[in-house]
């Protein structure tokens, strides 16, 4: 098998690096995999009678996933699994009906990345995202596949997505969101299907934008990664409040009436608060990654909520909340996770709880932002590479000790690979914009100089 579980499942170019046949093949191997984990459950998981074999899927709007749909239902079906492809799907939809029907789930996209590239991401049943050792088991029967057995599954599509509108309308308590004007930009992608009713069943008047897709356009200068885009129709429309979505609208990165961009540390911050205030915020504890800025753990010690960090990635984020059974946690790229709620990121959900509670403090998002938490200056420099370098941070380490010690107190450094993509990422916070700049552009040349 040439390729490997990253950060967030399976990607890489569509058709050259992630082809239809891996598809099939990884579908295979799920099913032989993810199956077993059902075995024994004193919950059977059927649907009127079917067995528990069954897998959710759905996918983005690229132009290559309905072939990367196709593949891998053809994996799970040719092991024996039923499939309820949902077509195009959000990827918490799809994670919230394995989870209310206690199968698989399957979610074929590549979130943020550009239309070229294509995804595949795999939900245990009850739709949880897969530990390590799991994956791993799945590697291993890629590599050892024989021939599929002669029992056959049955695909149907199933577009129906009431519960999941129902499930992100509890949020509320009852409540709405009668009197916020609300800019959604979707992203061209998966959350063109149902993110605009959820918001208008809420009660919002709702502005969409980028609710276009064309399999080519999802994420083009749009969406969490281009928050100016959500910021100009803000001011244009003179709305309270812009959400942005991602491709597989996991995530949200927010704009408040003036523009500026609410990042997933402030909508985590903010959150955090009402939850605490409310005696929801289990253990008075919120889990972040090593990206959250400096001023979020500032924040958060100076008003008793404690703090646990695990490594980038919202799996990993999932995985500290179910250990320690906390309730909120996220990443700074706009993963939100409300444990007691999803067992993944929603953007939408995440928008919804946000603008309830811009509503409930009678106030607007810049002033409830800026008393959450004041972030110290971050840069983030990408460097691209050949091949993901995993060890980086080891083989650099000269190199950031003495920027680091440069620093001091007033500054942090992390050096990565990215798990998703062949890039080194170099992000550096300090007590100025300029000097963060110059020393991740320092770190950014010493790899560009080892590894490029």
């Amino acid at each position: 098998m040439a390729m490997k579980f990253g950060t967030d499942g399976v990607r890489g170019a569509a058709n050259t690096e992630l082809t239809a046949d891996f598809a099939l093949n990884l579908g295979r191997a799920a099913a032989q995999v993810l199956s077993r984990l059902g075995a024994g459950s004193d919950d059977p998981g059927s649907i009127d009678g079917a067995p528990r074999d069954i897998v959710v899927l759905g996918g983005d709007t690229r132009e290559s996933t309905p072939m990367f749909r196709a593949a891998l239902a053809a994996g799970f079906a040719a092991e024996g699994v039923d499939v309820i492809d949902m077509v195009t799907a959000t990827t918490p939809l799809v994670a919230f009906e394995a989870q209310r029907l206690g199968v698989m789930g399957a979610v074929i996209s590549a979130s943020h990345n550009p239309f070229g590239d294509n995804g595949i991401k795999l939900f245990a049943p009850g739709g949880t995202k897969l530990p390590d050792d799991v994956e791993a088991q799945i590697e291993t029967a890629l590599d050892q596949l024989g021939d599929p057995g002669t029992s056959i599954g049955r695909i149907g599509v199933h577009h129906d997505a009431t519960h999941y509108v129902e499930h992100v309308l509890a949020m509320l308590g009852g409540r709405d969101l009668r009197g916020i004007k609300v800019v959604l930009d979707t992203a061209n992608g998966a959350g063109t299907t149902v993110a605009p009713d959820v918001l208008r069943a809420s009660g919002a008047e709702v502005i969409v934008i980028a609710n276009e897709p064309d399999g080519r356009n999802i994420n083009a200068g749009c969406g969490a990664t281009y928050p100016e885009f959500v910021a100009a129709a803000v001011l244009e429309h003179g709305a309270d409040i812009g959400v942005a979505l991602d491709g597989d609208a996991d995530r949200l990165i927010a704009v408040d009436h003036t523009g500026t961009v609410v990042d997933g540390d402030h909508i985590i911050a903010i959150c955090a608060a009402d939850l605490r205030a409310r005696g929801q915020l289990a253990h008075d504890t919120v889990v972040v990654t090593v990206m959250t800025n400096l001023g979020f753990r500032l924040a958060m010690e100076a008003t008793g909520i404690h703090v646990v960090e695990t490594g980038v990635g919202d799996r990993y984020v999932l995985e500290a909340l179910g250990a320690g059974g906390y309730s909120l946690g996220g990443e700074q790229s706009g993963h939100v996770i409300f444990a007691d709620h999803a067992t993944t990121g929603d953007g939408l959900l995440t928008a919804v709880a946000m603008i309830d509670i811009v509503k409930r403090s009678g106030t607007t998002l810049e002033a409830i932002a800026s008393r959450a938490m004041t972030s110290l200056p971050q840069v983030l420099v990408n460097v691209r590479v050949g091949e993901r370098v995993p060890d980086v941070a080891v083989r650099l380490r000269d190199e950031i000790a003495a920027v680091e010690a440069e620093l001091g107190a007033t500054g942090r450094v992390l050096v990565r690979a990215s798990g998703t993509e062949p890039l080194i990422r170099v992000m550096v916070e300090a007590a100025t914009a300029e000097r963060a700049q110059a020393a991740a552009d320092q770190l950014a040349a010493a790899a560009r100089l080892r590894f490029s």
